[in-house]
């Protein structure tokens, strides 16, 4: 029995060493814009791949397009990768364009669901402006150079891949799988599928090495955003970012006009500063943002003088502004149905609150020592040069002086208030005076 013992203790240790190590596959989706933040995201998961010994990278990918900064960003991440990384284009019915496509074809492995489809990566401008042909036709090449390099690198289709850059193709996913050589690898119809069908396959790394992925009883672990990069990335939008932006100038401009209402000028300030580090994000165009301040200020000036012309241009320049600052994603586009509500709520309520306002200063005030002036009574008892006495004044009684002689029950207009004392004069005086004058 001892031996025995022995025996078991003395293998033990033996045993869980030779036990088989289970393969490890991280898995992460990002589902939006390419930007600095989504970049951030997937360069986390493949360090965290690396770190933990991961067999493969699956990364579940729908976006209509991005920055090309931060898509050369993540493509550099994924060349470096010690783990091989898998693009899944998925599921059913999403789409990896414009720099989209450019991911997958960096990928080691690039998988595209049924119904899905990539491509139409022609370069724009970042600023949202236009470019000439001479700026069109450098970024044209140059990106679709990028995307020769890394389909010739993974044996892809470079015809085709030129062709989605220099001419907007698109490719559903028959088209790239039929292709001669294919753009992607295989179809699948979820993660699973995709690991299932990577069991046993042997890829050529970029750097020319082969390396046998082995997926049997693989453990999977999915890595989410952080609760920051998710926040980031919802802000990081063009509708979001001008969203907020409108809402922070609606919010401060109620609180202009109605100063102390505190929560619309707080929440306007805390929507202005999100939209400002949205936009911190995202390319900055310089022209729109000009073009909305000479809107803001056109608007300004038609409050001061009323002319009508001021306020459409105003409102003018505010769309077109507006069109030109959302624009600033290659691929992701914002439609007038959005700017144009948005811009003309602003104007509205800018010009309907600007206006209550402004004729709310010109009124003539009705309380305080202001609000006395002016105002008629009636004298309660009676009043000289240098005696005082009371009149009713807005149904209140109030000690006075008149430098006229003034008889009880005569009506009396307030000159001045000294302190609680009112100076005033006998109305009839002050009328047959502005007759005779």
């Amino acid at each position: 029995m001892l031996a025995a013992l022995l025996l078991l203790y003395a293998g033990g240790p033996a045993a869980a060493q030779t036990a088989p190590h289970r393969p490890l596959a991280i898995v992460a989706e990002l589902d939006g814009i390419i930007h600095p933040v989504s970049a951030e995201y997937l360069r986390g998961v493949i360090d965290q791949a690396d770190t933990s010994g991961a067999n493969v990278v699956v990364i579940v990918l729908r976006t209509p397009g991005g920055l090309l900064d931060s898509t050369r960003d993540i493509v550099t991440r994924m060349i470096n990768s010690r783990a091989p990384v898998v693009v899944f284009v998925g599921p059913a019915g999403g789409r990896a364009a414009s720099a989209g496509f450019l991911l997958t074809l960096a990928s080691d492995v690039a998988v595209m669901a049924p119904g899905t489809h990539i491509g139409a990566a022609h370069p724009v401008s970042g600023s949202g402006q236009a470019m000439d042909s001479v700026a069109s036709e450098k970024a044209a090449a140059d990106a679709a150079a990028y995307a020769r390099t890394l389909a010739e690198a993974r044996g892809r289709n470079v015809m085709l891949a030129a062709a989605a850059v220099q001419e907007s193709r698109a490719f559903t996913d028959l088209e790239a799988v039929q292709a001669t050589p294919p753009l992607v690898d295989f179809t699948a119809t979820d993660v699973d599928d995709v690991l299932r069908r990577l069991d046993g396959r042997t890829i050529k790394r970029f750097d020319g090495r082969t390396t046998t992925i082995r997926t049997t009883d693989i453990e999977t672990r999915r890595v989410e955003m952080t609760r920051r990069q998710r926040f980031l990335s919802a802000i990081a939008h063009p509708e979001v970012a001008y969203l907020l932006m409108t809402l922070g100038m609606i919010g401060l401009t109620v609180e202009l006009w109605n100063p102390g209402a505190i929560l619309p000028g707080v929440a306007g300030a805390l929507s202005l500063l999100l939209a400002f580090f949205a936009l911190q994000i995202l390319p900055m165009n310089t022209t729109g943002l000009l073009l909305v301040l000479l809107g803001i200020g056109l608007l300004v000036l038609e409050l001061k003088v009323p002319s009508g012309v001021l306020g459409v241009g105003g409102t003018i320049a505010l769309v077109i502004g507006s069109v030109m600052m959302t624009g600033t994603v290659p691929g992701v586009t914002v439609g007038l149905g959005f700017i144009v509500p948005a811009a003309l709520a602003f104007a509205i309520i800018f010009l309907f609150l600007g206006r209550l306002a402004l004729a709310s200063h010109r009124r003539p005030p009705v309380t305080g020592k202001e609000g006395l002036v002016g105002t008629e009574g009636r004298a309660r008892d009676a009043l000289a040069a240098h005696t005082t006495g009371y009149v009713l004044v807005r149904g209140e009684l109030w000690r006075a002086t008149s430098r006229s002689p003034v008889s009880p029950g005569d009506a009396i207009r307030v000159l001045d208030v000294r302190g609680l004392t009112l100076d005033v004069e006998p109305l009839l005086a002050s009328t047959s005076h502005g007759e005779s004058s």
